[in-house]
């Protein structure tokens, strides 16, 4: 099968994980996929983002931002058209993001099913925290776009009620979690993870990703601070704009020398720095997201403390492959693992064991879209177009 794959994702942070990792997966199995994003985010360190896209970000209002967005999802429409008309897709599956129509432009000009993975209801999102001069039309033109895909995959059971809430019927949405490339996750030491932090012997919480303020990591601080033991300490693997306050809280309140900010890291690292985590965090939550770090927590076989939310819940069980936390429970979650290690052996061991149940993996993810590809008639007509053509090279030969 060929697939267009067509994102608007400009960082290399939790998204470019997904996109990367999926990509492969489908490439494992044998599909032809031709990748249409901006041209220079390969080039991209971990967790940076494209230089001329980060310095308008910075410089611009977020009002002039905003009136740009619709001639840049233009522009992506008239780039994945020349794409589309030269490699001739048997599907295009395509990345939401705000104001780009791109996947169903291409799509109806082909005449080929438009698969979209939908993240994040981004219009209510930016309306809520980053401020949008125009809401009323974002949102009209998100389910313009949703109601025009073939069939959506949304990340969790509560994104899929609101993109459903949007005008799309139930049955053309699909919920596809996040996913882990479970290979990487074999044969963790934590002993020799954590002597090579130089933190053996040590108690270690830790998080994993892009460190914003809404993650609510200044909880862990400031539980460190309210607990002197030295053998406690907080790992920060991950960068983001939260850092430098982070740093400058912990320093505040005297436990700069407990809390080491290692900074983004190597996506072949993380698994061996996950596996020296004693604790893993998720101290906050978007209540539609499914957080890549919480697949990496369960096949590290981490002990995981997180908000007791319905989309966290998709995953784990509170008390069986997790601590999950109601609100203003964090401090009290978080000291009952500290001093209790046979519940973090158990949870840690049930979280592993979880995510082969679940089989969440990314070449799992690329099953479903090739199940959604047969829904649609693509994969057997593909398959079949494959068939006749060797049947002729044979004759020939």
């Amino acid at each position: 099968m060929r697939i267009l794959y067509h994102h608007r994702v400009a960082s290399r942070d939790g998204q470019a994980v997904h996109i990367e990792e999926l990509v492969a997966a489908l490439r494992r199995r044998g599909h032809e996929v031709l990748v249409v994003g901006p041209a220079t985010v390969e080039a991209v360190p971990v967790g940076g983002e494209v230089a001329w896209v980060a310095r308008l970000r910075r410089h611009l209002p977020k009002a002039l931002w905003e009136l740009l967005e619709p001639g840049w999802g233009l522009w992506a429409t008239l780039r994945l058209l020349r794409a589309a008309r030269e490699f001739r897709p048997d599907l295009i599956y395509e990345r939401y993001a705000l104001y780009l129509p791109a996947g169903v432009v291409a799509a109806r000009f082909l005449g080929r099913p438009l698969l979209l993975e939908v993240n994040a209801p981004l219009a209510e999102e930016r309306a809520t925290h980053g401020g949008l001069l125009f809401p009323d039309t974002a949102r009209r033109i998100e389910r313009w776009i949703w109601r025009r895909a073939d069939r959506i995959v949304a990340v969790s059971r509560v994104l899929a009620e609101i993109v459903a809430a949007g005008g799309v019927e139930p049955g053309r949405v699909r919920v596809v979690p996040n996913a882990v490339n479970l290979e990487a996750f074999h044969g963790l030491d934590r002993q020799a993870a954590k002597r090579a932090l130089g933190l053996d012997g040590h108690c270690v919480l830790g998080f994993l990703g892009f460190v914003r303020d809404w993650h609510g990591l200044d909880r862990a601080i400031r539980f460190l601070a309210a607990h002197p033991d030295p053998r406690l300490q907080l790992v920060v693997a991950g960068d983001g704009p939260a850092r430098p306050g982070l740093e400058a809280l912990a320093t505040i309140l005297g436990i700069g020398h407990r809390v080491r900010f290692l900074g983004a890291i190597a996506r072949d690292r993380v698994p061996q720095t996950l596996a020296a985590f004693d604790i893993a965090l998720q101290p906050a939550v978007v209540g539609y997201a499914s957080p890549l770090k919480l697949f990496e927590y369960m096949a590290a076989g981490c002990a995981i403390l997180a908000p007791d939310t319905p989309n966290i819940r998709e995953v784990v069980r509170d008390g069986v492959e997790a601590l999950l936390f109601s609100r203003g429970a964090f401090d009290h979650s978080l000291l009952r693992l500290v001093h209790d290690p046979a519940l973090r052996e158990r949870l840690g061991a049930a979280a592993r064991a979880r995510i082969y149940e679940l089989d969440r993996s990314w070449d799992a993810n690329a099953r479903v879209v090739e199940k959604l590809a047969r829904e649609l008639g693509v994969l057997a007509a593909t398959s079949s177009h494959a068939a006749r053509s060797s049947r002729q090279r044979s004759c020939q030969r």
